[in-house]
């Protein structure tokens, strides 16, 4: 997709038709900022402005040359003003194009993350890759914000096609996305997966979505990552990734049915103690925080007009693969237990004291070294009711 910059419409004291000035008389010109073109406008010797453009006929005159040298001074400013990302902090001065090379790398472990983690139906992976190299003025999830219809699909089913009509207006309306890249998924929790990009000087902010498969409407991305650094591109960003709720499906588990969320809420991060439920799949009372549940990498590549480098070869590798060895935290799962069963019937011979037993099932087996399980069955002494 090509770079769409929008370019400012400027009118001035310049050349072209207009009223003779007496001689001896400096019009003096005033820009007047508006939207969405700038124009110099330049007061009436005899009357007050009127608000109309104006311009200055006849040979160059010291008048002629100062109107000039005012206009070539705000079409630098305003030329300045277009290039920076609207509502940014800081100007990208970078060299107009980067490329880079992402990898995003999976490390949904069951190590990492034991409870409930899907073996089977689907297993646990990671949905397709989806992105946009974009400015300032465009954000494809935020925060605290709610989501898209596009990105709920996605989300929710992994649909990209509404997400992608959203990408594609964002860059022919609004001209603040400069390229849609994406990346093939990953079979496994655990793997990579990479794609290529291009950032410009305007377009320096990348974003992107991958969907958390199964569950309910989870996912984990990046949102509006800057790879210009004032004046210059960075050579590489490593950015550990978390889950996210997209706040659209109101399930607890991973394989929670559909069960909308009414009314839509916004996307929340979610942490080992949040949301707050026993049955929540990312609930891990013991831990501060959730292990990172992935990491994407961004690195500059190098070009020239003959020859195109290509990161080393590595863990960073181009494809989507599966790979069993990642090394990773071993989170702790405490063994959970049911409650108990009400207690059953007393058995004993008449006259002498009898016995009674309850019982209780495990819900979640230990791992990683958690609390084991305490017993199953429980007896008491009791008296027959009942006898013969």
């Amino acid at each position: 997709m090509s770079s769409n910059v929008i370019s400012p419409r400027l009118r001035g004291c310049g050349a072209g038709p207009g009223p003779h000035w007496p001689a001896g008389r400096r019009p003096a010109c005033e820009p007047q900022l508006g939207a969405p073109a700038a124009t110099i406008r330049c007061p009436h010797p005899r009357h007050p402005p009127s608000g109309r453009a104006c311009w200055v006929m006849g040979a160059p005159s010291q008048a002629t040359t100062w109107g000039r040298a005012l206009w070539a001074l705000l079409l630098a400013t305003l030329g300045s003003a277009a290039s920076q990302p609207l509502g940014a902090e800081s100007v990208c001065t970078a060299r107009p194009l980067a490329k880079y090379s992402l990898t995003f790398t999976g490390k949904w472990s069951q190590t990492a993350f034991p409870k409930q983690y899907p073996l089977f139906r689907p297993p646990a992976q990671w949905s397709s890759l989806l992105g946009a190299a974009h400015s300032s003025d465009y954000s494809m999830w935020r925060k605290n914000q709610y989501v898209s219809d596009g990105l709920r699909d996605f989300a929710e089913r992994g649909e990209a096609w509404a997400l992608m009509r959203e990408l594609e207006a964002a860059g022919e309306k609004l001209q603040s996305v400069h390229e849609v890249f994406s990346a093939p998924a990953v079979p496994s929790g655990t793997g990579h997966t990479s794609a290529e990009l291009e950032a410009h000087a305007r377009h320096s902010l990348v974003s992107f979505v991958v969907r958390i498969v199964p569950s309910p409407d989870w996912f984990v991305g990046v949102d509006s990552l800057d790879l210009c650094d004032g004046d210059r591109w960075r050579e590489q960003v490593e950015v550990d990734l978390y889950p996210y709720d997209a706040g659209t499906d109101s399930g607890f588990t991973f394989s929670s049915p559909n069960f909308a969320t009414i009314p839509q809420d916004t996307v929340t991060e979610i942490t080992s103690s949040s949301p707050s439920h026993p049955a929540n799949s990312f609930y891990y009372p013991r831990l501060k925080s959730l292990p990172p549940i992935a990491r994407v990498t961004l690195v500059r590549l190098r070009q020239n007009p003959r020859t195109f480098v290509l990161p080393p070869p590595g863990p960073l590798g181009g494809g989507n693969e599966i790979t069993d060895s990642l090394s990773g935290p071993e989170t702790p799962l405490d063994c959970e237990v049911s409650l108990w069963s009400s207690w059953g019937l007393c058995g004993g011979p008449c006259g002498k004291l009898g016995a009674k037993s309850r019982t209780r099932y495990v819900r979640v087996q230990p791992a990683n070294h958690g609390t084991p399980c305490p017993e199953l069955e429980e007896e008491a002494e009791c008296v027959p009711d009942n006898c013969v």
